[in-house]
Order: C-alpha cells, then structure tokens, then sequence
C-alpha cells in the first residue's frame, strides 16, 4: 500500500497546537463553571468528553508535528484522531443536554449510534455533540441576558462543521491544511470568547 504524503512543515505542526490549547482553556473555564449545577451523572459524560476531545487534538498535533520534523511517522495518532474526538463530543454533548433534559432522554442517545454505519457513526456523533454542546451554551447565554454570545456559539458550530468538510476532501497540500488550521483556530477562538463571556456574566453562580 502507497503511504501518503504530507506537506507539512515544523511550524505547520506547532501551529496545530494553538487550537488545542485554545480548546483546553474553554473546557477548564466551563468545567468549573458548570460543575456544581450538572448532575453528577452529567458532568461525568461532559468531562470525560471535552478531555477526549483535547487529548485527540493534541495527539493529532504531535503527530503532525513529528512527522514534519523527520522524526516518525506515528500514523495512529493521526488514525485514533476521528473516533476519540467524535466520541468525546458525542459525551460532552450528551452530559450538557441531560443537564436541561434529565436521565428520560439518556437511552434514546445512547441508542442512536448503531443506526450508522462505517464512518458515518463517527461524523454523526461530531455534528450531534457540538452541536448540543453549541445549542446548550447559547441557551445559557440567552438566560444570562447575553444574547451577543448567541451567534458565536452559532459561528463556532458553523467554522467546525467547516473544518470537518474541509478535512474530509482528502487534500494533504500545505495550502488546504493551513486553511484547515485557520478554520480551526478561528472555530476555537469563537468558543474561547463566548465561555469567557459566559464565565463574566456570572456562569458560575446561576442556577439552571
């Protein structure tokens, strides 16, 4: 089998570690701010998740920036990248909207993956965990009388779903991946400024 090529560069690859770290500050600031309004059930499905989510990011980022460096090519990080991330938005979604809907609703979603098959499972449960994650944030945002945040939780499932197109063409140029990168930086950025928004209206104090 023909192994792929990539255009990537050191930079390229370090670059890929700024959303990261972006993403990683958002799920600090709204690990604290929501923990003691989730159920303990809930929480536990919106940590788990948003750490599956970062760790996927960073190894994909390693990967990455390894193979520029000339140092491996530790493809599995890049492989593993797609289902720990679709599974860690499927938790964190599934742990924020059992927040505003209670346990009735929990075996329907746990049940909706197995309708998929190959990798629709895995970009099923991207769009319906960011999704929820997105929709849940901007409600929150709307009952904290912060309507401006709205379209950016808005925007920052529009830039991901985006990014996951532009990912899903199979271009490994330098120019798609720095694009990809931009999507994704500006993506993170969105729900960087609409947590620490969430967080200044008092996020932490409200009760849902």
């Amino acid at each position: 089998m023909e192994q792929e090529i990539y255009e990537f560069t050191v930079l390229m690859g370090l670059v890929d570690f700024v959303p990261v770290i972006l993403y990683l500050i958002s799920l600090v600031l709204l690990q604290r701010d929501l923990y003691n309004k989730m159920p303990k059930y809930a929480f536990a499905c919106f940590a788990a998740g948003t750490i599956n989510v970062f760790t996927a990011g960073f190894l994909k980022a390693l990967w990455k920036t390894l193979y520029a460096a000339g140092i491996c090519d530790f493809q599995v990080l890049n492989t593993l990248f797609l289902p720990m991330s679709s599974l860690g938005f499927l938790l964190a979604g599934l742990g924020i909207v059992l927040t505003f809907v209670g346990r009735k609703n929990t075996a329907l979603a746990l049940a909706a993956p197995p309708l998929f098959s190959g990798s629709m499972v895995f970009v099923a449960m991207m769009v319906l965990g960011h999704g929820a994650v997105c929709a849940c944030l901007a409600v929150l945002a709307g009952k904290l009388k912060k309507k401006a945040l709205i379209p950016v939780f808005i925007l920052c499932f529009v830039t991901y779903m985006g990014m996951g197109y532009l990912s899903s063409r199979g271009d490994n140029s330098a120019a798609a991946n720095w694009l990809e990168q931009g999507v994704n930086t500006l993506g993170m950025l969105l729900l960087l400024g609409g947590t620490l928004g969430l967080h200044k209206a008092g996020l932490r104090e409200y009760k849902l």
